[in-house]
């Protein structure tokens, strides 16, 4: 199947090939803004359609795990992205650079838009988000606490945000991620959702994947299956992945949000994300931008005072 794209009535734009769901936003700036983003939709185009093949081409590789202290074996762009991406964590767990897949695509895509006349623009790939701010810009992202319920109200065209946070050019965000054991991806842990700020989109994702990891308990009722059980092309091969989780006890509940909150603190203090909400069964933990950073700007968002 090919790619496809259509215009929305929004004015934003859908590009779609296989597991590739996107949506592209960009406001003008300036007496040639138009001009600039129109240009920025079709560089985008392009740069999109061969992006899925570029990627298969490379699958052998992109499923294995990231190696510690060894040079990247991938050619491209977002390749190698996804390998840097996930690098930090080698030592430490299993990773391959499929983590940031999504995030290094949309991150891609958003180079285009990166050009005077463009104010803002902001490239969505399955809810990881990449962005381009100006100076004086900032960007409105929802969150959304549990990921299964987005799929049901985006089926049903009703979507209610759990809460909203403003991001500014002024901070060191450019990229959002959010992962969890009920998301299109597989997870070990079980959060229902794990939203991170960072740097970069690669750099999110990569993280919201190692951080939803660590929500995790050994609760007997948890149900774990082979990751190649379920899908036969898995990066994951037998790890065993969270496909059901009982209603738990609050205990249980707060102990796997804090082993999920303690490995995100110890990413933040690497430099490796800005801020963090964790969130499973109705409890929260955020870990908050770095003192020194600009803070965030929660509005009308009952995840911030749990």
């Amino acid at each position: 199947m090919s790619a496809t794209r259509h215009r929305l009535p929004d004015g934003r734009w859908h590009f779609q090939h296989g597991p590739m769901d996107i949506v592209i936003g960009a406001d003008p700036w300036g007496p040639d803004g138009e001009l600039a983003v129109a240009l920025a939709h079709e560089l985008a185009w392009t740069r999109f359609e061969p992006l899925l093949a570029e990627l298969m081409a490379q699958w052998q590789v992109l499923r294995l795990p990231v190696q510690a202290g060894t040079a990247c074996p991938l050619q491209g762009n977002v390749a190698r992205r996804m390998w840097q991406a996930c690098a930090p964590w080698a030592d430490q767990t299993y990773i391959t650079p499929m983590a940031a897949v999504a995030g290094s695509v949309a991150q891609e895509l958003l180079a285009c838009y990166a050009r005077a006349g463009v104010a803002r623009a902001w490239v969505n790939n399955g809810g990881d988000i990449a962005l381009h701010l100006a100076p004086g810009q900032s960007v409105r992202v929802g969150l959304y606490a549990d990921l299964a319920r987005l799929q049901v109200q985006e089926l049903m065209h009703g979507l209610k945000l759990d809460g909203a946070f403003e991001i500014a050019h002024t901070m060191p965000v450019r990229g959002v991620a959010t992962s969890g054991w009920r998301g299109r991806s597989f997870s070990l842990g079980i959060a229902d959702s794990v939203t991170v700020l960072a740097a970069t989109a690669a750099q999110a994702d990569a993280a919201a994947s190692i951080i939803a990891n660590a929500v995790n308990v050994a609760h007997p009722g948890i149900v774990r299956q082979p990751a190649n059980s379920l899908r036969d092309m898995t990066d994951l091969d037998d790890l065993a992945v969270t496909v059901e989780v009982p209603s738990l006890p609050l205990e249980w509940v707060q102990r796997a949000l804090q082993a999920g909150w303690q490995r995100a603190r110890e990413c933040q203090a690497q430099g490796l994300i800005a801020a963090a909400a964790l969130v499973c069964q109705g409890q929260t933990r955020l870990l908050p931008m770095a003192a020194a950073a600009e803070p965030l700007s929660f509005e009308d968002n009952p995840l911030a005072l749990a």
